[in-house]
């Protein structure tokens, strides 16, 4: 992988695990690969983040779905028909994701995944 690549998916990694909305999981995957960083065990990590990531990443009409649920109504309370309006206006505009930072994230990673595993 070259610098730029290794640089800007650096930048997303870092922005996943600030994300309010990453989960412990994910973070703990992105911490093992910034730690493997020009490493023998990069590329070992660097295929466990994008695995990672690809699990994580919620596709807009998951989220469509769940934000309409009695599951979604749990988790989102009051706010839920907001989340699932939300998310019909991110899908509407195109998304195949949901655009909540974490999600943004894996998304950046995700378009450099042929690069990263090169």
């Amino acid at each position: 992988m070259n610098q730029d690549v290794r640089e800007y998916v650096t930048e997303k990694v870092k922005e996943l695990m600030n994300a309010t909305t990453c989960c412990a999981e994910a973070k703990a995957v992105a911490q093992s690969w910034l730690d493997a960083v020009g490493t023998d065990q990069e590329a070992q990590k660097t295929k466990e983040l994008i695995a990672e990531v690809e699990a994580d990443i919620m596709p807009i009409d998951t989220l469509i779905a769940f934000a309409g649920s009695p599951a979604g109504a749990q988790v989102f309370g009051e706010n839920a028909k907001e989340v699932q309006a939300h998310a019909q206006a991110v899908k509407d505009a195109g998304a195949k994701y949901c655009d909540c930072p974490a999600c943004a994230a894996c998304e950046a990673i995700l378009a450099k995944k042929e690069e990263l595993l090169g």
